[in-house]
């Protein structure tokens, strides 16, 4: 069971959830990529606004953009054309740098793989967004220790990944992307790799993390996981074909 926590974000973010609950707008989003003489544009004028505490599902088939709109939401690209605010920040236009700030500050990645590092144990990949952050060595202890316990993982702190079973690592992810308490928290299939005892336990940390105010936006081919989410977002060729809540 986690526990909830106190909210530490910053005062900007803070005034947006003030204000309307907006914490990251999507306005007519484009994007093309060009390979030589040919052009392929993958998302055609999407617009979505996005509300602190949202908990929301992305599907749609394969090449419709969804892995292109997940990349624009996480920072990891831009948009040829159209605006993406996260918070009061306007991205479309950062530089790299300022792209990798914000992705570190704001955002917490969860993968269909873990994408964690095989050399260092549970507790120091909690750490390394803090580490990158500049925490001092003493605060990002305390830090992961205590998100280790939250995933439930405080006596497995000292073991490497490949020690781990699937639904471990996977814990060990949510808590390394809730280091440094991100304004959105974005997964990538997360259960994708696992069976489905482990799947329905990271669902339930899920569930928990939205009972407690978080933000969530997910990738998924699964109905049954979408059907947990408070929100279905329904991508088609590149476009929003059906924005809908349920379960609310």
């Amino acid at each position: 069971m986690l526990e909830t926590e106190s909210s530490t974000s910053t005062d900007s973010d803070a005034a947006v959830i003030r204000g309307q609950g907006l914490v990251a707008s999507l306005d007519n989003i484009r994007k093309t990529y060009y390979m030589g003489a040919l052009s392929v544009e993958v998302l055609h004028g999407i617009s979505l606004d996005f509300y602190h505490g949202d908990y929301i599902s992305i599907m749609g088939p394969s090449g419709c953009g969804k892995s292109t709109l997940m990349n624009i939401l996480g920072c990891l690209d831009q948009p040829t054309e159209g605006k993406y605010f996260l918070g009061d920040q306007d991205t479309s236009k950062m530089e790299d740098d300022e792209l990798s700030s914000i992705r570190g500050a704001r955002l917490g990645f969860i993968f269909q793989s873990y994408n964690l590092i095989q050399q260092l144990n549970v507790l120091e990949n909690i750490e390394m967004p803090l580490f990158y952050q500049g925490y001092s060595e003493a605060d990002s202890h305390e830090i992961a220790m205590g998100l280790a316990s939250r995933v439930g993982l405080q006596d497995r702190v000292d073991h490497k990944p490949f020690e781990l079973s699937g639904g471990q690592q996977q814990r060990v992810a949510i808590a390394r992307a809730l280091a440094v308490d991100p304004l959105i928290i974005l997964a990538d299939e997360p259960t994708g790799n696992l069976d489905s005892k482990s799947g329905a336990e990271i669902l339930d940390l899920f569930d928990e993390l939205h009972d407690q105010g978080k933000t969530l936006i997910m990738v998924t081919h699964s109905d049954e996981m979408a059907g947990r989410s408070q929100r279905l977002v329904r991508l088609r060729d590149g476009m929003v074909e059906s924005d809908g809540r349920h379960n609310a």
